[in-house]
């Protein structure tokens, strides 16, 4: 315990974790678990206070991606049977985004491909700027793919805040999970997006078959990103998928990979999103107390998600208050 004392003091004094602490960390047993989530929920406290986030998403283009990543059930390289269909309207995704007006303080708007023709991109922000006419209280997210620089610019005149955007992985083990573009290509498509002026979310996955040392680089890249927001999800394997039969991460697995983006990241918000529910069943208090401030709420891309009814009664359980 006066190790994990020690490890607080330093991040609050706004030290960097350095490796082989945050080694120390991974390699924990699990009789230490109490230490650790002391550990994490103080460093939340002193940098988030008691406020955590919330954001809804919509699968607006589903199905029939080009690209190949390993995990994904849209990818037309795997056989799943999975919907797909077109880009919504405008009409239709500010209806989706109404509907999660009580329980969500941002909302994005997701598509699946590589990325979105100029006629898609003019859907979009129309899609946004409707956020404003129709005065909805959330704040407009999107995850479009692969863009440029001017994509993006025209994005913000509609009145887009953030972009979310993934690594998936570390750079060394990104091969392993995706061939039809680079870890690169979406570090471009990051900067291109902050160059423009707009926030970005910036995680990824984990539980894909990456070592220990992968799982490190991957939380330290992000942090050379300096995202506004780390998303954290946790593989569920999906029949059909190249990953399908990789056994799920388990929760202690979990709760360290979320106490060390903490540690790693104490200043950023720090959010849960797929593989929540499968991952942490009825233990869902754990993840703030792991050191997460944020959740994505209500239904997923391409699995089931839990009833924002029952996320908002544990975040006002624990004491927690709702911010965008």
């Amino acid at each position: 315990m006066n190790k994990m004392i020690k490890l607080i003091d330093k991040v609050k004094r706004n030290k960097t974790l350095c490796r082989k602490d945050a080694l120390d960390i991974l390699h924990l047993e699990k009789d230490r678990f109490h230490h650790l989530l002391f550990a994490a929920s103080e460093i939340r406290r002193h940098f988030k206070g008691n406020s955590v986030t919330t954001c809804a998403i919509v699968n607006a283009k589903s199905g029939r991606c080009s690209e190949d990543c390993a995990f994904c059930a849209q990818s037309a390289h795997h056989k799943t049977n999975f919907d797909t269909y077109p880009l919504m309207s405008v009409e239709e995704m500010l209806e989706r985004a109404k509907k999660e007006e009580r329980h969500s303080r941002r909302f994005s708007i997701v598509t699946a491909g590589k990325g979105l023709q100029k006629n898609e991109l003019e859907v979009v922000k129309q899609t946004v700027a409707g956020f404003y006419e129709k005065d909805l209280l959330q704040k407009s997210c999107a995850s479009l793919g692969i863009l440029t620089e001017d994509d993006f610019l025209l994005l913000k005149e509609g009145g887009l805040t953030r972009y979310h955007h993934n690594i998936e992985t570390s750079k060394n083990f990104y091969p392993q999970i995706c061939t039809t573009h680079s870890y690169d290509n979406r570090v471009a498509t990051i900067r291109a997006a902050q160059k423009a002026g707009l926030e970005t979310c910036v995680g990824g996955i984990l539980g894909m078959g990456e070592s220990e040392n992968d799982r490190l680089d991957f939380l330290y890249e992000i942090r050379e990103l300096n995202p506004d927001s780390v998303p954290i999800n946790f593989l569920v394997p999906i029949k059909g998928t190249r990953l399908e039969k990789i056994t799920q991460i388990s929760l202690w697995e979990a709760v360290k990979a979320i106490a060390l983006a903490r540690f790693i990241m104490p200043k950023k918000d720090i959010k849960l999103g797929a593989g929540r529910l499968e991952v942490f069943k009825d233990a869902q208090h754990l993840v703030f107390l792991s050191g997460a401030n944020g959740m994505i709420v209500g239904g997923l891309l391409t699995i089931k998600g839990r009833k924002p009814e029952d996320d908002i009664r544990l975040i006002d359980d624990l004491g927690l208050a709702l911010h965008a």
